[in-house]
């Protein structure tokens, strides 16, 4: 071989051996693994339990809300004066049960005090025609007749007496059991007919279950929704988890409440994220991490929700710090 060649075979040879060195030590050889996912958030349609024209719009489409923060309303007329009877027809149960447990008013308990003294006078009065009669008829003067009448005046006088005063017993009791049960009981149902006509004026309002981005707003003021329609789409912060792929040779290591640490383009410093959920099932890498160096790897899906911090958007690419082992 000449020397010319000989210099080019060792020229190339040099240049294929740098080249596979490089590949092999280069600066990815030297950077640790990282488990392949993404972001996945689970969205919220918020809708109206009944129909109705939408009255109005609180939030716009990427607006951040709170939990409890109106989102939108129906037009609120008809339900509004559902509850309103509801809140009278409970009114007037609780008038006729404070009815029911009374006694008689005032003026009809004074109407028996006046029967009673005309009753307790009338005793008094037949007393005196007995004693009076009693010594005539012992003398002979009235027949024995006469002392039995005015003993019968007496003891009618006496019984009649008593009687008034059972009555206005009974007049300062309340009505019969049974019936102060009933009034009770129709309390009760006018309760929870107000609590239902008041949940349903509720349900026309929706507020915000949880802090949440709010993805769409499907309708406007003045546009008719129909029943269980979706109004409002929210992505709700604490359902946005990530979703990564873990080798067969290494799942063991991943359990639920394990904490793990992720990074992913535009996040800043590296963030932490606590498993919870691991599958039990292996499968092939799925196509959305695809590539030639795991196309023949079996793994594991796991799920993980990050800690709080900056709103992570669905779909964004993430790697995971794998866990080692004895972790």
């Amino acid at each position: 071989m000449k020397p010319a060649a000989r210099i080019a075979a060792v020229v190339i040879g040099l240049g294929v051996a740098g080249f596979v060195g490089w590949r092999l030590l280069g600066p990815d050889a030297y950077s640790p693994r990282r488990l392949s996912g993404y972001v996945e958030g689970e969205t919220l349609y918020v809708a109206a339990a009944s129909a109705g024209p939408v009255s109005a719009v609180s939030v716009q489409r990427g607006d951040r809300v709170k939990a409890g923060q109106p989102l939108f309303a129906l037009d609120a007329a008809q339900l509004t004066a559902a509850r309103d009877q509801a809140a009278a027809q409970l009114e007037t149960a609780r008038a006729q049960q404070r009815d029911a447990e009374k006694g008689q008013r005032p003026q009809e308990l004074a109407v028996f005090d006046a029967e009673r003294a005309a009753a307790e006078a009338a005793v008094r009065q037949a007393q005196a025609d007995y004693d009076r009669i009693a010594p005539l008829v012992a003398r002979g003067i009235y027949a024995p007749a006469r002392l039995d009448q005015a003993r019968a005046a007496r003891d009618t006088a006496r019984a009649n007496a008593v009687a008034v005063a059972r009555r206005k017993a009974v007049g300062t009791l309340g009505q019969r059991p049974d019936t102060v049960a009933a009034a009770g009981a129709a309390v009760a149902s006018a309760r929870q007919a107000l609590a239902a006509a008041q949940d349903r004026l509720d349900q026309i309002s929706p507020k915000a279950p949880a802090s949440a981005l709010v993805q769409d707003v499907f309708y406007q003021p003045g546009e008719w929704a129909a029943a269980n329609q979706p109004v409002v789409a929210l992505l709700a912060d604490e359902r946005v988890r990530l979703r990564f792929f873990v080798p067969e040779a290494e799942i063991a290591r991943y359990r639920v409440g394990a904490q793990v640490r992720f990074s992913c383009d535009g996040c800043g410093a590296e963030r932490s994220a606590r498993i919870n959920y691991v599958s039990p099932r292996a499968e092939f890498t799925p196509p959305v991490i695809y590539s030639r160096e795991t196309r023949q790897r079996l793994v594991f899906l796991v799920e993980a929700r990050p800690a709080p911090g900056a709103p992570l958007a669905p779909g964004l690419p993430v790697d995971v710090a794998p866990l080692e082992a004895g972790k």
